[in-house]
């Protein structure tokens, strides 16, 4: 069957996020007939090419529609639409007109509208002010200076080699033992786990994740029709009797953890469950993926260790990402995976984009080893320590008693527990018109329940933004109440 023609006008400027937009118009052409049943709809990466879009913005939308089963994704044959017996979904479909009456229940974190006056307690990525703009010029022009027009070429899919080696010796340093052959540059931490998804999982596959958890991880994991296992988290790391008795049930083929400073909790685990957790996935044959963005930041003068550290048989995929202190936009990260896994991995980089940025990578090797990583390093822990005292002192003084939290001690974010029978993504909402834009846990927790928990990062506020923002937040609380309300299904965002 023919690909259908569908007439899609997404509206980058509007308030309702681009997959939400894609969502509710293909539902309506399924519904009035135009996508019929068995229509093969466009491939993912050709729709997001003619629309202009992200393919984890398609990915989303397809999501949905198979979640409402208007849709039904076969692997290695594409998305088809399925018929329509048994639909119940009343949502109004998306037109110009209509779109302004759809309820933002969460925000979308590809797609989140953000007014220059909002204080922004969402976003993980540092203000643009941090950046160390001129020492990266100083280092792109002794690049340009002594590569020439080298710095624009491909690089093997692996990574600049000279890079490689760079970032070994900095790993070394950390306790970290690796070789250069061992190294895969990508171009960011997401990028790495969708080529873990891609390389290792197959439709119906168990994954095993923390609970709540980093939802790029989930999207990227769903994308290849695997089933998602949440595990609880406990103050200092998965429940390990839970973990046990899920792979015993499961039989998981990987396990997605952030072991410092963990997003969105901000827990780290301690070294007894580090230490377990690598010897029971080993045992029972689970690859373990560790994603690690965090675990220099930490202020309280306690220095953590990477789980990574312990893999004396080289069984953990390793994710070293640098973007939320150096930055983000240079989508530079760094993979260490077990030898027979390595092919699978490179050649899933070669097809997912040849090869990350030459000119960002001869940098990144440069910047390394002048040395200005480490100090760069010291002046963002300096600027977060005194983010993070700021908001610590802020909730403290003014979120009413019956909210709790955990000082993390490092890391970019605070996680909160309300009052019972709070609902995060009302409180959201309510904080959104007046200002101040929060996480809600919904976005964390794998089945995406609404819950009394919310996420605060301090990355791109000054100290005096954070004392503004919190009593808004407070007096939002407070506002709600105590009553119970109705959780509410609402649709997880991508980050």
């Amino acid at each position: 069957m023919s690909e259908p023609y569908v007439s899609i006008q997404l509206q980058h400027d509007h308030t309702l996020p681009l997959y939400r937009q894609l969502y509710f118009q293909l539902k309506q052409a399924i519904k009035s007939g135009i996508l019929p049943p068995g229509q093969k709809l466009y491939s993912i990466r050709r729709l997001a090419s003619e629309l202009g879009i992200n393919t984890v913005t398609v990915v989303q939308a397809y999501r949905c529609l198979e979640r409402d089963g208007l849709a039904v994704a076969q692997v290695g044959r594409g998305t088809f639409v399925s018929n329509l017996t048994g639909l119940n979904e009343k949502e109004s479909p998306f037109s110009p007109n209509s779109v302004n009456n759809i309820s933002r229940a969460a925000p979308d974190s590809w797609q989140v509208p953000v007014s220059p006056q909002a204080i922004n307690f969402a976003t993980l990525t540092p203000a643009a002010e941090l950046f160390p703009v001129d020492d990266f010029q100083s280092i792109i022009n002794q690049i340009l200076a002594r590569d020439r027009g080298q710095a624009f070429g491909y690089q093997e899919s692996q990574g600049y080699y000279p890079l490689r080696c760079s970032v070994a010796q900095y790993l070394a340093k950390r306790g970290i033992v690796c070789d250069a052959e061992s190294i895969q540059v990508i171009s960011g931490a997401q990028q790495g786990i969708d080529l873990i998804a891609r390389s290792l999982l197959s439709a119906g596959d168990r994954v095993l994740t923390e609970s709540p958890t980093y939802t790029g991880a989930l999207a990227s994991f769903r994308a290849r029709g695997a089933q998602v296992i949440a595990i609880p988290l406990q103050e200092d790391g998965v429940d390990i009797d839970a973990l046990q008795q899920q792979i015993k049930i499961h039989q998981p083929k990987l396990m997605y953890v952030m072991t410092n400073f963990q997003n969105p909790t901000g827990i780290c685990y301690s070294v007894a469950k580090q230490q377990a957790l690598v010897e029971i996935c080993h045992h029972a044959g689970v690859v373990l993926i560790e994603d690690d963005s965090f675990t220099e930041l930490a202020y309280d003068g306690f220095e953590r260790q990477a789980i990574k550290e312990w893999d004396k048989d080289n069984q953990i995929i390793y994710i070293k990402s640098f973007s939320k202190i150096l930055m983000p936009g240079l989508r530079l990260a760094f993979m260490l995976a077990p030898q027979p896994l390595q092919p699978k991995l490179m050649a899933a980089k070669h097809i997912a984009d040849i090869s990350t940025s030459g000119l960002l990578q001869r940098a990144f090797d440069l910047y390394l080893r002048q040395g200005l990583w480490i100090s760069h390093l010291d002046y963002m822990k300096q600027c977060y320590l005194a983010r993070y005292k700021q908001i610590v002192q802020a909730m403290r003084t003014s979120l009413p008693p019956q909210a709790g939290f955990s000082s993390p001690g490092g890391g970019l974010c605070i996680w909160i527990e309300g009052h019972a029978g709070l609902s995060a993504n009302r409180l959201y909402e309510s904080c959104l018109k007046n200002g101040v834009i929060i996480a809600p846990g919904s976005h964390f927790f794998p089945d995406n329940r609404d819950s009394n928990f919310f996420r605060l990062s301090f990355a791109a506020l000054s100290e005096d933004a954070i004392s503004q923002g919190i009593p808004i937040i407070a007096r939002q609380l407070r506002m709600l109440g105590t009553a119970d309300h109705e959780p509410r299904r609402c649709f997880s965002p991508l980050l």
